[in-house]
């Protein structure tokens, strides 16, 4: 049925016979190769790993055309265990049952293909030692949510069985204070308010989410505007109702006020970026990261009921982009 040929060990490479055009590129790849489920091939494709002639290939629903070279490349296997790494990070609160931490932009939170090292959860190892493996899963050990790679601020990591399951409850509830830090390009109107709108798979462009219609998951965010630079660009206090992959940056772009830096939502240079004046505009549009900080967490102590509360500035870099706009630093306090 096919010309196959192994490219390396960590690869597959098919040509599609005639008769094959128009098959899922999925159902077909899985029968062509034999070794690899059609599941797997189908996170492999959405995840980057395929290519058609050499162009990338993103939908695993896609016709087979006739003639064209499919390729897979497998991802190196990462170990079943994170192995403990010094790695620093900064401590706000420790007791037995938990830590909150301060989490620098650019620490991805834990190890997954592309970064199976130098995670957050390589560096919790290294400092809690043998207390925390196996609390949550080999993989994510102790980890209650998530911030992305490249957005900075609060988050509480449990030390137990019993703080993990109460404080992911509280999260999946919704039950606690927290707040973030976002700089956008643009002035929303009206300057505080609601966005709703479920959240799903980009149909063009499967790594990014995007804002659907007639499937994805509910979404609300509620926001209000602490300052802003006339209808240039504007720091929003953002708190989740809901908590989507991506929701801040998906349902702010969707307005048309993508996050300042934002490498996946912020894809032309924005016309607000206009009213600004030369260096600050270019500045903004140089800032290597998307201007996003997890700013308040506050919720119960999953032991002793105590209530517990975090607040914490954004890091130098946001900072200074504040500062460059004229802002106090009492304007990032939330």
């Amino acid at each position: 049925m096919s010309d196959e040929t192994a490219q390396a060990a960590s690869s597959h490479s098919v040509i599609a016979p005639a008769q094959a055009a128009g098959e899922r590129v999925d159902r077909f790849l899985a029968h062509a190769i034999g070794t690899l489920s059609r599941s797997r091939l189908k996170t492999l494709i959405e995840a980057g790993h395929a290519t058609r002639d050499g162009a990338p290939l993103t939908e695993p629903a896609e016709p087979v055309r006739a003639g064209a070279r499919y390729t897979i490349a497998l991802p190196a296997p990462i170990s079943a265990t994170p192995r403990p790494q010094q790695i620093p990070f900064t401590i706000l609160y420790e007791d037995a049952d938990l830590l909150v931490i301060d989490k620098p932009a650019g620490l991805v939170v834990h190890p997954a293909p592309g970064n199976p090292d130098g995670t957050l959860v390589n560096a919790l190892l290294a400092h809690c030692g043998a207390s925390l493996p196996g609390i949550g899963g080999e993989r994510r050990p102790g980890i209650v949510h998530r911030l992305d790679k490249d957005t900075s601020g609060l988050m509480v990591v449990a030390k137990t069985e019993n703080a993990l399951a109460t404080l992911s409850a509280a999260f999946a509830a919704r039950d606690l204070d927290r707040a973030y830090l976002a700089l956008t390009w643009g002035l929303p109107n009206p300057t505080a308010g609601e966005i709703e709108g479920a959240i799903g798979r980009d149909p063009s462009e499967r790594k990014r989410m995007a804002v659907v219609t007639g499937r994805g998951k509910p979404a609300l965010t509620r926001y209000r505007t602490l300052a802003h630079r006339d209808a240039a660009v504007a720091l929003l206090e953002c708190r989740l109702a809901t908590g989507r992959t991506h929701q801040i940056r998906v349902h702010l772009a969707s307005r048309g006020h993508p996050l300042v830096g934002d490498p996946v939502y912020l894809r032309r240079i924005p016309a607000a970026a206009r009213l600004l004046e030369e260096p600050t505009r270019r500045v903004l549009l140089d800032f290597p990261r998307q201007a996003l900080h997890a700013a308040r967490l506050g919720f119960t102590h999953p032991r002793t009921g105590r209530p517990l509360s975090f607040t914490t500035l954004p890091p130098p870099d946001m900072r200074d982009l504040l500062h460059l706009l004229g802002w106090p630093a009492e304007v990032a306090q939330v």
